[in-house]
């Protein structure tokens, strides 16, 4: 690390460990495209989606206001984290409902302080949250609610059967599992086993990368 100015690739380690302090257990997902941005990073909880902005010391605001309208479509709660030289203007830049982290080298480590807890986002469209799950992983929700399978109907389709037919909070709770439960290292055979059954058939995914109170299981970062 530098001598004072922290760079996003200081930040973003430390700052994986501090969210599983908080949190307990998480899966982290990063670079995540969110309409025409990319979300630094996904939190997901066993309850919640959360999307985390980056403002390092080198960053600005120059997209942050396209950036906080598509992280508020997509996620449950938002953070910014930004360094020392942001800390006192970003309130200025978010919505009330955004929580704020602030990270400064103390004795060569980033230390992290939570300015503001994030509310509930009262913007989120479960159009497009739900969006961000893979077609096999909506299959295995279509089987565990006992929906049909809806053979060659879009993946859109079966979005809007399951916002229909699944009680939201079962709902949310499903799509969370789904994600702790993604490896990116079977995508390809998740998704021809799929289109080759008509549905995926559910199976353990191993090495996910997850974290909790626990210890740390996983084979790296995983990347949309």
């Amino acid at each position: 690390m530098g001598t004072g100015t922290l760079y996003d690739k200081d930040i973003r380690e430390p700052l994986f460990d501090f969210l599983e302090e908080v949190y307990g257990k998480i899966r982290i997902i990063e670079e995540k495209t969110v309409g025409k941005s990319r979300a630094d990073v996904v939190m997901v909880t066993p309850g919640l989606l959360c999307g985390i902005e980056i403002k390092s010391d080198a960053d600005t605001y120059a997209r942050l206001k396209r950036q906080v309208k598509d992280y508020d479509l997509y996620f449950d709660r938002n953070y910014a984290v930004v360094g020392s030289s942001h800390a006192m203007h970003i309130e200025e830049h978010l919505p009330a409902w955004w929580g704020i982290i602030t990270v400064e080298l103390v004795e060569n480590n980033a230390d992290f302080y939570i300015l503001r807890k994030p509310l509930p986002n009262p913007a989120v469209d479960w159009e497009r949250k739900i969006s961000i799950l893979w077609r096999p992983e909506l299959a295995h929700i279509q089987e565990m609610n006992g929906l049909p399978g809806y053979k060659g109907k879009s993946k859109l389709f079966v979005q809007g059967k399951l916002l229909e037919k699944v009680p939201a909070g079962v709902l949310q709770e499903q799509l969370c599992g789904e994600l702790f439960e993604r490896d990116y290292t079977l995508i390809g055979e998740k998704i021809q086993e799929f289109r080759t059954q008509g549905r995926g058939k559910r199976q353990g995914l191993p090495g996910a990368k997850r974290r909790g109170k626990a210890g740390k299981q996983g084979c790296g970062k995983r990347r949309d």
